[in-house]
C-alpha cells in the first residue's frame, strides 16, 4: 500500500495520553466489535482509518489518531480501510440486516423456504448462512420457522371459526402437513388448544422442598410448569387458570418420581437430572431461555450479557421480560440472571428464593 502525505497538524488529533485514549486503544488492541460505531482510528504510516475491530495488522500506538466519526477522519486526510470498510455497515450489522431479511422471507412464505433460497436472500453461501443465522437469532432457520408458525397457529386458533380456517390462515397449505407438526407446535391437538386445553391431559402434583411448595405439571411432551409458592392450593388454581378446560390429573406413583427429580434439581442443581421439557414461547423467548440453560450452576450473567449472547445487545429489558415469563423454575435457570452490578434483581417466585438458589449453587 502506498504512503500518503501526512495530514496538516491543524486537522490531526494525535492520540493523547489520557483515560479516553487509553480506553479506545484498549478496544483497538482487543479488536472489540462492541466498540464499532463509537469511534474510528487512523494510522499515519498508511493513511487509512479503520474500525476498532479491524483484523488488519495492529499499528503502533504512536502512529494512531482517534476520530469520533468517519467524516472527522476523512477531513483529517485519511481514507477508509478496504478490509473493514468503516464507512459502511459494520459486519455484525450487515449480518443482522441479512438475517432480518430472511426472517421476513420465512414469515411471509406459505412453505418453509429452501436453504438455497434463504442463503441467496442473505447473499451468503449455504454453509455460512446457516452458521450466521443461528449465531444471530439463536435458533436454526427451521427452528425459527417452527416457532413463528406455532405462534401464528396459536393466534389463529383463538379467533378462527374452525380449526381448518386457522390452519390455512397460519400458512399451511394442507391439513396433513399441519397435523404432522401439531403436537410439537402446540403441545396438544389443535382442538384441545382452541378449547383452552379441553380434553387435554395434564398431570400435576405439588411437593415440598427447601424453598416451600413446588408444583410440577407435564403434558405428553414434557414438563410444562415448575412453580414455587407458599400456598399449594394457589399453585393449583394458577395452573387451572392457565389451562381452564384441560383435564388435570393428580399424581400417580410414576409422576411422583418426576416430582422427586424436580425436587432433586432444586436441592442440587449441578447433580440434577436432565428433564424432558414442554417449553413453548415466542422465538425471542426461546432464544433467551436457551441461553439461560447454558449458564452453569454457580455462575451468573447479567441481562445485558444474555442480550449480547443472543445477538441483541440493546434488548436487556426484553431479556428481563422473557425471564419473568419463564414457566419452568430451576429447569430454565432465570435465577442465574442478575443486574449489571451483580445485584439479584427480581424473581417471579420471590427474591428470597432466588438468593437462596444462588447461595446454594455458589457453595457447591
Amino acid at each position: 500500500m502506498s504512503l500518503m502525505a501526512k495530514p496538516h497538524d491543524s486537522t490531526r488529533h494525535h492520540a493523547p495520553a489520557g483515560k479516553d485514549s487509553d480506553a479506545r486503544w484498549e478496544a483497538v488492541r482487543r479488536r472489540d466489535k462492541a466498540a464499532d460505531g463509537t469511534f474510528v482510528y487512523s494510522v499515519r504510516t498508511t493513511g487509512v482509518y479503520c474500525r476498532p475491530s479491524c483484523a488488519a495488522r495492529r499499528p503502533r500506538y504512536e502512529n494512531v489518531d482517534f476520530h469520533q466519526t468517519c467524516a472527522d477522519a476523512e477531513r483529517a486526510g485519511f481514507r477508509p480501510c478496504k478490509r473493514c470498510r468503516p464507512d459502511g455497515l459494520a459486519p455484525a450489522r450487515q449480518q443482522a440486516v441479512a438475517v432480518a431479511r430472511v426472517c421476513r422471507l420465512i414469515e411471509q412464505a406459505d412453505e418453509m423456504p429452501h436453504l438455497d433460497e434463504m442463503a441467496q436472500a442473505a447473499g451468503l453461501s449455504r454453509f455460512h448462512f446457516h452458521r450466521v443465522f443461528t449465531a444471530v437469532i439463536g435458533l436454526t432457520p427451521k427452528a425459527y420457522a417452527d416457532a413463528h408458525r406455532g405462534r401464528r397457529v396459536q393466534e389463529e386458533l383463538t379467533r378462527s371459526k374452525t380449526v381448518t380456517d386457522a390452519i390455512y390462515r397460519a400458512g399451511f397449505n394442507s391439513n396433513s402437513r399441519f397435523y404432522e407438526n401439531a403436537s410439537g407446535l402446540l403441545g396438544m391437538t389443535p382442538s384441545e388448544f382452541r378449547a383452552g386445553g379441553r380434553d387435554a391431559s395434564i398431570r400435576f402434583a405439588v411437593g415440598e422442598c427447601s424453598l416451600g411448595a413446588v408444583l410440577v405439571a407435564a403434558t405428553r411432551k414434557g414438563v410444562c410448569a415448575i412453580e414455587f409458592g407458599d400456598d399449594p392450593d394457589a399453585l393449583v388454581c394458577a395452573l387451572q387458570d392457565r389451562f381452564p378446560n384441560a383435564q388435570l390429573i393428580g399424581a400417580d406413583e410414576e409422576f411422583e418420581q418426576l416430582v422427586a427429580s424436580v425436587v432433586g434439581l432444586v436441592e442440587a442443581p449441578a447433580d440434577g437430572p436432565e428433564l424432558p421439557l414442554d417449553l413453548r414461547g415466542t422465538a425471542f423467548q426461546q432464544r433467551v431461555w436457551r441461553a439461560l440453560r447454558r449458564i452453569p450452576p454457580g455462575s451468573t450473567a447479567s441481562y445485558g450479557e444474555i442480550a449480547a449472547r443472543i445477538g441483541r445487545p440493546k434488548s436487556a429489558r426484553a431479556v428481563a421480560q422473557a425471564c419473568a415469563s419463564n414457566p419452568l423454575a430451576v429447569a430454565v435457570p432465570c435465577h442465574r440472571v442478575v443486574r449489571q452490578d451483580g445485584g439479584s434483581a427480581g424473581y417471579r417466585w420471590g427474591i428470597e428464593r432466588k438468593q437462596a438458589l444462588l447461595e446454594r449453587e455458589a457453595a457447591r
